[in-house]
């Protein structure tokens, strides 16, 4: 994917490019941190456990995921990452997902990221619905998703399972065309 490719982010603190293997040490560091292990689903023992994700991104043919490099615009140092799972070409459908190190909490990169990936999505990839499931205890990400105009559709109870425990979650959608 080339930069041209990549959706436009208006935030003047970070910018987007391509996931590459060499940014696991710096994603795991934040993924790693309680403060964000604590409202999400990841389940990292080490570093090893990120490799599987970089295979499937490179792999998958047709594309059934997408994740996109966050990085500061002075440094390029890896602050996040943003993207869609469980890609649907035939349903014209996805799950957004991101996780961005505490370091750049509360400056509304979140929020800006969502929104241009979002869009992108819209308009380039031709999607006609984007949904987000996030873990009820995640309350800074419920607000960037209404924030983007996503519409709370459901309460999945025991959805995930998250270190060994039942997780319940929100389901968020946004569809093409309805601001």
């Amino acid at each position: 994917m080339h930069a041209v490719d990549l959706p436009a982010v208006a935030h003047p603190l970070v910018a987007l490019r391509p996931l590459e293997r060499s940014d696991a040490s710096a994603w795991y560091a934040y993924l790693a941190d309680p403060a964000v292990v604590e409202h999400t689903s990841w389940d990292l023992r080490s570093i090893d456990d990120l490799q599987a994700n970089f295979d499937d991104y490179a792999s998958a043919q047709p594309a059934s995921s997408l994740r996109l490099a966050v990085v500061l615009r002075e440094g390029g140092q890896l602050v996040g990452t943003i993207g869609f799972n469980a890609i649907s070409p035939q349903h014209r459908t996805a799950e957004i997902a991101y996780d961005l190190s505490p370091g750049v909490w509360g400056r509304g990169v979140a929020t800006s990221l969502v929104n241009a990936v979002v869009d992108w999505g819209f308009q380039r990839l031709g999607l006609l619905r984007i949904q987000a499931t996030v873990l009820e205890s995640n309350a800074r990400s419920l607000r960037v998703l209404e924030r983007c105009a996503f519409e709370r559709e459901g309460y999945l109870r025991s959805y995930r399972q998250i270190r060994g425990r039942s997780g319940n979650f929100w389901l968020y959608a946004r569809i093409a065309g309805i601001p």
